[in-house]
C-alpha cells in the first residue's frame, strides 16, 4: 500500500470521533497546498511534506495530535498551538472529542510551515545554486 491508502485505512480503523477528526485535519492540510505530500513513517504515523516536513498525526485514547516539525518558528495568529509550546521547535494541537477544527486557520498554519520549509531549503542551497528572486513590477 502506498502512504495515502494507509492512511485512509487508519481512518477507517478509527470507528469513533478520532478517526472523523483525523479525516477532517488531513483534508485540511491536503486543500492548504496542491503540493502536499502524504507519507508513512515510524511505524503507523501520517505525515505531511512538501520541502521538508509539515506536520505528523497521531491518534491518542483521548486525543488527535498534530504536531508541526517547525512549530514554535510559525506565526499562530489564531492561537491553534495548545501543546508543546515549551518545546524549542515542535508545537502541536491536541483535538479532543467535541473541538471543533478551524479549517480556515489550520491551511493558514499550513501553508506558513511550507513557507518556512522553502525559506530554510533556499537558505541551504549553495550560494551559485540559489534562485535569483525578481521584484514584481509595481503595476
Amino acid at each position: 500500500m502506498n502512504p495515502s491508502q494507509r492512511i485512509d485505512e487508519l481512518i477507517a480503523d478509527l470507528i469513533d470521533w478520532r478517526g472523523e477528526t483525523l479525516a477532517s485535519i488531513r483534508k485540511s492540510i491536503l486543500e492548504a497546498d496542491r503540493e502536499i505530500i502524504e507519507e508513512w513513517k515510524w511505524m503507523g504515523s501520517p505525515v505531511w511534506s512538501h520541502d521538508g516536513m509539515i506536520a505528523v498525526a497521531n491518534a491518542h485514547k483521548d486525543k488527535v495530535k498534530l504536531t508541526f516539525a517547525h512549530g514554535a518558528s510559525l506565526p499562530d495568529p489564531d492561537k491553534l498551538f495548545n501543546a508543546g509550546l515549551e518545546g524549542n521547535a515542535r508545537r502541536a494541537i491536541d483535538f479532543f472529542e467535541g473541538d471543533e477544527i478551524n479549517a480556515r486557520a489550520l491551511k493558514n498554519l499550513v501553508r506558513s510551515a511550507v513557507d518556512y520549509n522553502q525559506v530554510k531549503l533556499k537558505k541551504k542551497a549553495p550560494a551559485g545554486t540559489r534562485a535569483k528572486v525578481r521584484k514584481r513590477k509595481e503595476t
